[in-house]
């Protein structure tokens, strides 16, 4: 079994709906394909559920998180999923590995995610400026065949990220300007002075039932450069993602 449903949001009118989904129907699922003979299964968490270092080094599977770290209702969800899924493991012996993709860009991203919205947004010429943050690129591709590998080599109970290049959001959109003739945006925003933009977005998509364009736990998640390291999958099963140039 390959688990990779997920409500994959950075923000939602009701967030019990995003805690049903990805926390309870996890574990639901995850014990009914035990019980009915899976001998193998790859849960799809997300590098949402791993800590940040202070420094800005990248973090791996190693740094420490707690709850209290995770900003908004989608991390504090996959990180409790992720939590129960290791505890399903060790108590009720239910054979998964564990990947942990960075943020993926790629083809059929209809949605679009949250990380396939920027570069619509780019492309449509939506995004007047920046902010200084970063995300850690990788294909939709190289995703899936890191699911692969770890069915087909990973380890019972661990978990493995599957990342490509850690890129500030400036180098993301300049290489996005490169591919579609249009310049990347020279402004960049300090954080603080989107926060009454996006209460207001986030007014109106409660009121008109939509996904705001910019949110606050977007904002707050950007106050730290999102890079990691996939060391421990290229070691253990040989994963190897082309770069993220490539990948945009």
């Amino acid at each position: 079994l390959f688990h990779v449903a997920a409500d994959y949001r950075l923000w939602v009118r009701d967030p019990h709906q995003m805690y049903r989904a990805n926390i309870d129907g996890t574990r639901d699922l995850l014990r009914a394909a035990a019980s009915a003979g899976a001998h193998r299964i790859v849960y799809c968490s997300s590098v949402a559920a791993i800590g940040w270092r202070a420094d800005g080094t990248p973090a791996d599977e190693t740094t420490a998180a707690s709850v209290e770290d995770m900003v908004g209702h989608y991390k504090r969800s996959k990180y409790l999923a992720e939590r129960e899924v290791m505890r399903l493991a060790g108590d009720e012996g239910v054979p998964v590995v564990i990947v942990n993709p960075a943020a993926p860009f790629g083809p059929r991203d209809v949605k679009p995610t949250p990380t396939g919205r920027i570069v619509v947004e780019f492309a449509r010429g939506r995004m007047p400026a920046y902010v200084d943050t970063g995300l850690n690129v990788v294909h939709v591709d190289d995703v899936a065949a890191g699911h692969l590998l770890a069915f087909a080599r990973g380890r019972i109970g661990e978990r493995y990220v599957l990342g490509g290049d850690n890129m500030t959001l400036r180098e993301i959109l300049l290489i996005l300007g490169e591919h579609l003739g249009r310049p990347a945006p020279r402004i960049r925003l300090p954080r603080a002075s989107l926060l009454p933009v996006a209460l207001l977005a986030e007014l109106a998509g409660r009121i008109g039932g939509f996904e705001p364009p910019v949110t606050v736990d977007a904002l707050r998640m950007a106050r730290h450069a999102m890079y990691y390291s996939s060391g421990k999958a290229r070691r253990e099963f040989g994963y190897a993602p082309r770069p993220g140039r490539v990948a945009l």
